[in-house]
């Protein structure tokens, strides 16, 4: 980590200390504070009372006013992937003498060509065709645009297969269609039911605030230094990228588990690489070996925003620490935040990173 780095993390300290002396301003006012919204307890009040929007109000905004990106066919499927069964040598021709081994742990290799049972994943390195699985399904989720104006309501991703309950704290309800993950949906109305949120996402519909992920943008402040700029929130596993003030595009990630947290603070994008290797904990038992991990932006020592195409389980964390994307995601971003970088400037920093918490698991 350069000066520059170390400047910049010390400066946001700072400004998170202030932020935090000042209450949670950061937050759009997309969600209520708890004091505001409406409660009641399960098999008493729930199921007496009416909440939420009539069918009248919910059809003036049926859909949420987003812009959907799609999976980018020419990416997603350039390369093959394969995940590495077990311990495997590496040789330097198929039959030919050994180069390299490669122990056992989370490990995935990328496929060039099979020749009589050898695949070959890099210059000079064949393995063994049956040491490796069937080509890995890269997951075809992407974000969205989020409008020029305001957004009516607050929008979320469902993060589970669920079908909605009738009302705030109710049981599933088999009359209900069933609601599918990644479905974008508006949050109409919030009501707390035993210190849990709940929220309609239709007529008579509410699921609970563990089955989605909320688009809460914050507040630019003084210390984001570039006009292009990130906030991940640990919480709801969403990135948003901003252009100045501006919130311009949203979608979930997959941030580092409790043993390996992603830092909080603010940070800037000091390097980036369209194709990289990642690998670590030699010896260990979480030992991975990663090859050709695409659009990747380190921002805080080895943590980095970058695709992920070895699983589909974004908005839940799951990383060792770095901040997956969809591959589709991850190059967008990757290209939309060209412009903060100065070729012509040594060591120059590219869009700030601002990593946070909106609430507290448990």
């Amino acid at each position: 980590m350069n000066w520059k780095q170390r400047l910049f993390q010390y400066i946001g300290a700072i400004a998170l200390l202030g932020l935090a002396l000042v209450g949670d301003g950061r937050v759009a006012a997309q969600d209520k504070p708890a004091s505001d919204i409406p409660s009641c307890l399960v098999g008493s009040t729930c199921e007496s009372q009416s909440f939420g929007l009539t069918q009248a109000e919910l059809a003036a905004y049926p859909a949420p006013n987003v812009t959907q990106v799609y999976a980018d066919q020419s990416v997603l499927y350039d390369r093959r992937y394969r995940r590495v069964n077990g311990p495997i040598d590496l040789h330097e021709a198929p039959n030919g003498p050994v180069a390299a081994q490669l122990g056992q742990g989370f490990n995935f290799v990328t496929i060039t060509q099979e020749v009589d049972g050898w695949a070959q994943t890099a210059p000079d390195r064949w393995t063994r065709a049956d040491a490796l699985t069937n080509d890995v399904t890269v997951s075809t989720f992407a974000g969205f645009y989020l409008p020029e104006t305001p957004l009516e309501y607050p929008v979320a991703w469902l993060l589970v297969n669920v079908q909605p309950s009738k009302t705030p704290g109710g049981e599933p309800s088999g009359s209900n269609p069933l609601r599918y993950r990644y479905t974008v949906v508006n949050l109409y109305a919030t009501v707390i039911v035993d210190g849990w949120r709940w929220y309609q996402i239709g007529d008579a519909e509410w699921v609970k605030q563990t089955q989605v992920a909320k688009v809460l943008p914050v507040e630019r402040f003084e210390a984001i230094d570039t006009e292009r700029w990130f906030s991940i929130d640990l919480y709801e596993q969403v990135v948003i990228a901003y252009e100045g003030e501006k919130p311009v595009y949203a979608t979930l990630v997959s941030s580092g588990m409790e043993a390996w947290s992603t830092n909080e603070g603010l940070f800037h994008v000091y390097i980036r690489y369209p194709r990289t290797v990642m690998t670590g904990a030699y010896g260990q038992p979480d030992f991975y070996y990663l090859e050709e991990v695409p659009w990747t932006m380190y921002f805080d020592d080895d943590i980095a925003l970058h695709g992920a195409y070895w699983h589909d389980g974004f908005g839940y964390r799951r990383s060792h620490g770095c901040v997956n994307l969809s591959i589709t995601d991850a190059k967008l971003l990757y290209e939309w935040a060209a412009p903060e970088f100065d070729t012509s400037v040594p060591d120059d920093t590219g869009p700030a990173v601002y990593v946070y918490s909106s609430g507290d698991y448990r």
